[in-house]
């Protein structure tokens, strides 16, 4: 009787077909180790390598996503809660009721100023902190700030206020110079992950060429100013589902107003001095400030989570060690620059008339003529005109590079001109389609102004070692310009347009000015970015043109000889040693080799 085949196999037995399984390799002991650990043999390795690096490509693309979304809700957050907080306040029986007599206007006069004031030293510690946290954790850093603004008007007190308004100004800067920057590199790595087989026949070490990025970043800043832009409108939602429920109608709060638009001057002049109906529930507020803070630690949740790295780590240690005193100097050292010497009146520009836009137009021509009730409406014709037209700055992929941005020049400088001559009639609502048209247009300017500054900054100044540089001089002059609006907002309306006006043809002809020179070949004064000075010992990395070796370690490879600091000296035995003495450097034997009793490898 024949014995039953066993159910499982015994490893390294013979099959039905002897030595070999059914693809006709030996099994057992005698399995060639190639056919186990080997290569899969269907494996395409330019298939795998397209897919890596379309892996890496769409991992940029939702970095840009992350971070314009994160800057939309962090400003439409601030934006939102500041404008409902500051009409609240500004009702005389909404602070008597609530806050007797604590001062509240006097307590939101310092909050301005801290909002205002604080930014203008930015310049001196921006990059050093850009540098120290990274550009990824300081914008993730100062959204926090902005939501730690939120939070503070749960419990509306000055040791609340007034605190958190000063770090919040002392956080614009840093987290708008690190945004431009972070969607700056990322149109960098988007087109090496875009071109890799260029790349890898060049070598690693080999510069792409000059402006080749410059397609990815037009189309990377219009995604980052469409959503930004959208803020404008976020901060009115709730104005519109909340607020506008409590106020009066414009023939109450107008009662006393006399001149409006061109004719004004200050800020609302006989305005009255209540603005509410009835007073919202201190309930009602709590939920509303809840989903604003909500809405602010998602935006932290953005950064945080889905916002990858600017730099790789050995760029960022590269980035740090050129020195702290150096980090400080340098962007006082860029005003060397001619080119960025002829940017600073469209820099100052750039902050004059987003202020205009919500000051100006929306109150001094929109408010005083039409009603508090509206503003919410003006401003979001604003911001649609402008998100939408963001798109426009994808223009500079066809056109001469001047071309957008004088564009948007040229659309404000007619604007203003026409404003300049307007005075729209108090309480009269004929002329409403006029100021919402003229809000979209003014949007539309802006956006070609925002994008286009932009994306120039990231065509002139390609140099990773320098954007955060020039991001921080470029955001702190508009800083500057917005204090310069804070100071003169009681000034008559003519003076402000002049102002306005005088600064945007001296902008378009100080830009035109550096075009031309370009042009001609004048070659700008860079300032040098010193060289990394590694402290540490020991950890160095592999390849041949080492960012990491100190001076001593280069002079000592090209033949120089010399020690550094950064070197360890070998001590040379003591005892006489029987064999000839190696031709390199000795090198202590690793406990591996100690604990084998050897001296370690010889040398070759």
């Amino acid at each position: 009787m024949e014995a039953e085949p066993p159910l499982y196999q015994v490893a390294g037995a013979a099959g039905p077909q002897g030595d070999e399984d059914r693809l006709g390799v030996p099994d057992g002991p005698e399995a060639p180790l190639d056919e186990l650990v080997g290569a899969y043999p269907n494996y395409n390795e330019e298939e795998e390598e397209r897919r890596y690096y379309r892996r890496k490509r769409l991992g940029v693309l939702k970095n840009v996503l992350a971070a314009s979304v994160g800057g939309m809700l962090t400003y439409g957050v601030y934006l939102g809660l500041l404008q409902m907080q500051l009409i609240l306040h500004y009702d005389e029986t909404y602070r008597e009721v609530k806050y007797g007599n604590m001062g509240l206007p006097d307590i939101d006069s310092k909050m301005l100023m801290g909002i205002n004031v604080t930014p203008v030293a930015a310049l001196l510690y921006t990059p050093v902190l850009i540098r120290f946290f990274g550009t990824k954790w300081m914008m993730f850093l100062a959204v926090g700030i902005y939501a730690l603004f939120v939070s503070t008007n749960y419990w509306e007190r000055y040791y609340t206020l007034v605190p958190s308004a000063v770090a919040l100004g002392m956080a614009i800067v840093p987290l708008w110079a690190s945004m431009g920057n972070y969607i700056t590199r990322m149109a960098q790595k988007y087109y090496e992950y875009s071109h890799y087989k260029e790349q890898d026949e060049q070598g690693p070490q080999k510069r792409p060429p000059r402006g080749s990025h410059a397609p990815y970043l037009l189309v990377f800043q219009a995604i980052f100013y469409s959503f930004f832009h959208l803020s404008f409108a976020c901060a009115q939602l709730p104005m519109i589902y909340f607020l506008n429920h409590y106020l009066y109608d414009l023939n109450h709060t107008l009662c006393n107003v006399q001149n409006c638009g061109t004719n004004s001057q200050g800020i609302l002049s006989g305005f009255n001095k209540t603005v509410l109906r009835t007073l919202p529930r201190s309930r009602n507020l709590i939920v509303v400030e809840s989903v604003l803070m909500a809405m602010a630690f998602l935006a932290m949740l953005l950064v945080l989570g889905l916002c990858g790295a600017a730099y790789r780590p050995t760029e960022e240690i590269d980035l740090r060690s050129v020195g702290w005193g150096n980090i400080f100097q340098l962007p006082f050292k860029h005003v060397r620059d001619f080119r960025l010497r002829h940017l600073v009146p469209f820099f100052i520009y750039s902050g004059f008339e987003v202020l205009f836009a919500c000051t100006g137009i929306a109150l001094g021509y929109g408010v005083c003529s039409v009603g508090l009730e509206r503003l919410a409406y003006l401003l979001v014709a604003y911001s649609l005109g402008a998100s939408a037209s963001s798109i426009l700055g994808l223009l500079g992929l066809w056109l001469p590079r001047p071309v957008p941005l004088v564009a948007g020049a040229g659309l404000h400088l007619l604007l203003t001109l026409i404003l300049f001559f307007w005075a729209p009639a108090p309480r009269v609502l004929q002329h409403l389609w006029i100021l919402y048209a003229a809000a979209a247009l003014w949007g539309v300017g802006s956006a070609l102004n925002k994008t286009g500054l932009s994306t120039l900054l990231g065509i002139l100044y390609e140099d990773k070692e320098r954007q955060d540089f020039i991001f921080t001089i470029y955001h702190w002059w508009q800083a500057v310009a917005i204090f310069t609006v804070y100071l003169g907002s009681s000034l008559p309306m003519k003076v402000k347009l002049a102002v306005l006006l005088v600064t945007l043809v001296v902008a378009t002809a100080s830009y035109l000015w550096m075009e031309q020179k370009l042009r001609r070949g004048v070659v700008p004064r860079q300032p040098r970015i010193p060289r990394p000075q590694h402290k540490v010992r020991g950890y160095r990395y592999l390849e041949e043109d080492n960012s990491d070796e100190s001076d001593a370690e280069d002079e000592r490879g090209g033949g120089g000889g010399g020690r550094g600091d950064g070197v360890e000296e070998e001590v040379p035995p003591v005892g006489p040693k029987s064999g000839p003495e190696p031709a390199g450097l000795c090198r202590r034997p690793c406990p591996f080799e100690q604990a084998q009793g050897g001296d370690g490898p010889e040398e070759q």
